[in-house]
């Protein structure tokens, strides 16, 4: 991992200011992609045991074969 980030550091130091904005404007839009990611999975996660207390009964029992 350490080698990645130094070619990631001598290849930013090569960059503009205005370039160096724009990749600073991606790794937060990569951040927050992450951080949405984490936290609709937590949501999903949570909401599981109230859907199935919805879902799992005899009369929809025809769709769990589909």
């Amino acid at each position: 991992m350490q080698a990645q980030v130094q070619l990631m550091v001598e290849k930013l130091e090569h960059l503009s200011p205005e370039r160096l904005a724009e990749v600073a404007d991606f790794i937060d839009f990569l951040q927050q992609r992450d951080r949405d990611r984490h936290l609709q999975q937590g949501f999903t996660r949570a909401s599981e045991a109230a859907f199935a207390k919805i879902w799992d009964n005899d009369d929809d029992a025809i769709y769990d074969r589909l």
